[in-house]
């Protein structure tokens, strides 16, 4: 079983930056993929970065630039460092971890960080 706790969310002020951070445990593979999501109320729940296993990184076009994922892989952690933050980027951040098992995917994830950003 895999456990993911975030951390890092927030009050902060348009322009500013965040840390979130994603402590994972339990039964850990280097080869599981890590993202990191957001939701706002009424809306779906939508990829925001992602990290491979490999270290290749892929981003929703929204947060290029400003946003930048890392991973731990000694620690079991997955960061997300938010820089220029924009009201848009106000919702509940997730972690997820993704595992690939023969033809099919299993998918952790975390309770969720709030962010809010004032304009």
């Amino acid at each position: 079983q895999v456990q993911l706790v975030e951390s890092g969310g927030g009050l902060v002020q348009a322009g500013g930056s965040l840390r979130l951070s994603c402590a994972a445990s339990g039964i850990i593979f280097s080869g599981d993929a890590m993202s990191w999501y957001r939701q706002v109320p009424g809306k779906q729940r939508e990829s925001v970065a992602a990290i491979a296993s490999g270290g290749i990184t892929n981003y929703a076009d929204s947060v290029k630039g400003r946003f930048t994922i890392s991973r731990d892989h000694a620690k079991n952690a997955v960061h997300l460092q938010m820089t220029s933050l924009k009201p848009e980027d106000t919702g509940v951040y997730y972690c997820k971890l993704s595992r690939v098992r023969f033809t099919s995917t299993l998918d952790y994830w975390g309770q969720g960080t709030q962010v809010t950003v004032s304009s």
